[in-house]
């Protein structure tokens, strides 16, 4: 029954309480961080959490410091973020720095519940293999090894994030078809927060500098003015 395990990151004792009873009824196995420094250690402890919980505001080890180093883990964990601070530029940090998706405190059990559910759907969703899936797709120097979520031009293995990665390959598996922001914001980080959707423009940016040989001529991740991003159905100029 309890196959997810979540860890909850929480100085607040009857806070952590009630979403540990929540996450339970959600068939969830619960691990409770009273503050930074243990949510840090047991957050980059194992890479088998299933979603972190994760206050941003924290004694000791703030919760973005956390994020940030959960995301330099080579394996993708997704985070809920927590956050007291109701201003836009606090949220959208948290959301760059890796977050998939965010609370704002006050909110309710039914909302929080209902974040929980997308998270872990879409996240079971991209990890399940299809046995009459290619696991492994070309485009030109591209190589996207999906079954080890890597990814190599020309032979050179690409850094990407597990943002980056997600993003590249949920545009690769569906060439030519023309994405909005917000439609990625939905598929890729499970939010539909459309205020943040220039969070969408800085990844695909920061991916482009890594994918495309030149990024300011993208051959791969092209956009589609006025309407958002599609995968080139073969690559935009002239690759060897």
């Amino acid at each position: 029954m309890n196959s997810r395990k979540v860890l909850v990151v929480e100085d607040d004792p009857d806070i952590a309480a009630l979403l540990g009873l929540h996450l339970q009824d959600l068939g969830c196995a619960v691990e409770i961080a009273a503050d930074g420094a243990q949510g840090l250690a047991r957050a980059t402890r194992s890479a088998d959490w299933s979603l972190i919980v994760l206050d941003l505001q924290l004694p000791t080890v703030d919760g973005l410091e956390i994020c940030r180093r959960v995301r330099a883990n080579a394996g993708y964990t997704p985070i809920l973020m927590l956050t007291a601070r109701a201003g836009e530029p606090d949220r959208v940090l948290g959301l760059e720095t890796g977050a998939d998706d965010y609370l704002t405190k006050p909110f309710s059990v039914v909302e929080f519940a209902a974040r929980v559910k997308a998270i872990l759907r879409r996240v079971e969703r991209l990890s399940r293999p299809s046995p009459v899936e290619l696991r492994t797709t070309r485009f030109g120097e591209l190589e996207i090894d999906l079954e080890r979520r890597t990814a190599q031009r020309a032979g050179q293995r690409l850094d990407l994030t597990a943002r980056e990665y997600d993003l590249l390959a949920f545009l690769a598996e569906r060439p030519g078809r023309v994405f909005s922001r917000a439609q990625l914001l939905d598929q890729v980080w499970g939010t539909t927060h459309d205020t943040f959707e220039h969070t969408v423009n800085s990844h695909i940016n920061r991916l482009r500098s890594k994918l495309e040989p030149d990024p300011s001529q993208p051959r791969y991740v092209v956009t589609v003015w006025g309407v958002g991003y599609r995968f080139a159905l073969e690559p935009e100029g002239q690759c060897a």
